[in-house]
């Protein structure tokens, strides 16, 4: 089959296309057969090594945590979704940039109404932006919440979703000014300059601060973070875009200052609390579908622009979600 894949860690231009064996499912999986895969900033860091060295089939890493499609195979055990039906699966382990995935039935869950092309962009951004505000954030109704990359696919989840679970503002940091014009598109009562937004997110609340942030980037933006908390908020620490030097939170400014910090990480829910996935996936699927939840289309590009893909990911250069549109598969 054909797949997309990397041999060594580095840049964009390491993505390549190449043929390996389609995947046999295993005890409690399904064989999918791709429409799309959801392109995700995780796949970036694996494609430059970040999670390690390649050391799948041949020597290469398939990229793709996320993909929708059609089952076409399943394994010892594993009775639904039925051979036929069209799904969306989470893949903790990758290899979503190809014509077959396999998934565990835990991640796998069928898409309703909601067209293939959106359903591709689920599995991974939908039960991260849930967990993130639910789990981790704990968001109460009536409260403030600041995102950081708002423009991206999780931070754009979770600013809708934020809305249904009764956030009463919803603000958000961007990378550049230009990116600012996009908030009410994205769902967003005002769009900051991640730069400069700590004066500009107390000036919006006069000066109570925000109840809950959503950090991905890390670093100074983590620590400004801190600073705009209202009494008893929480950051959500659960990335770091910026790949900066990680930094030691003073437990005594938190307890004096009534701040709590917090860490989300899908990959280690998946292991150990894989229910969890499934049941945000089955929601943000479901609300999806019945328009409870606003479908912002996704964009849809071919697979083998890959590379193109994947440099402006990297160069801050999308908002929004992307998905790749395996060649040979009836779209949906």
């Amino acid at each position: 089959m054909r797949a997309y894949g990397f041999k060594s860690n580095g840049g964009p231009e390491v993505l390549e296309e190449i043929q390996v064996p389609v995947p046999r499912p295993g005890p409690g999986q399904v064989l999918i057969e791709v429409a799309y895969a959801g392109v995700n900033f995780a796949e970036v860091q694996h494609r430059r090594g970040e999670f390690g060295e390649p050391a799948g089939p041949g020597g290469y890493d398939v990229p793709g945590l996320e993909v929708s499609g059609t089952v076409a195979a399943l394994g010892a055990g594993a009775t639904a979704p039925a051979v036929g039906a069209q799904v969306a699966a989470y893949l903790p382990a990758f290899g979503g940039y190809a014509e077959f995935a396999v998934a565990d039935t835990d991640f796998v869950r069928p898409v309703g109404r909601l067209p293939l092309a959106h359903a591709a962009g689920v599995p991974c951004v939908y039960p991260t932006a849930y967990g993130v505000l639910t789990d981790a954030g704990r968001l109460h109704r009536g409260e403030t919440v600041l995102i950081h990359a708002a423009a991206g696919g999780v931070g754009s989840a979770a600013a809708r979703i934020a809305r249904t679970l009764g956030a009463s503002r919803v603000f958000g940091t961007v990378g550049s000014e230009t990116k600012t014009q996009l908030a009410e598109e994205l769902g967003y009562d005002a769009l900051f300059v991640r730069d400069a937004f700590e004066d500009a997110v107390l000036e919006a609340t006069e000066g109570r601060g925000a109840d809950l942030v959503l950090d991905p980037v890390g670093g100074p933006v983590r620590q400004a973070g801190l600073r705009v908390l209202a009494p008893f908020g929480r950051v959500v620490a659960y990335g770091d875009l910026g790949r900066h030097a990680d930094w030691t939170a003073d437990v005594r400014e938190l307890w004096k200052n009534n701040r709590t910090v917090a860490g989300y990480n899908i990959g280690d829910v998946a292991r150990r609390s894989p229910a969890t996935i499934g049941e945000h996936l089955s929601r943000a699927l479901s609300a999806l579908a019945s328009g409870a939840l606003a479908s912002v289309p996704p964009a849809v590009v071919p697979a083998a622009d890959i590379v193109e893909v994947h440099r402006r990911h990297e160069a801050g250069r999308s908002h929004g979600k992307t998905v790749l549109a395996l060649a040979g598969h009836r779209a949906g």
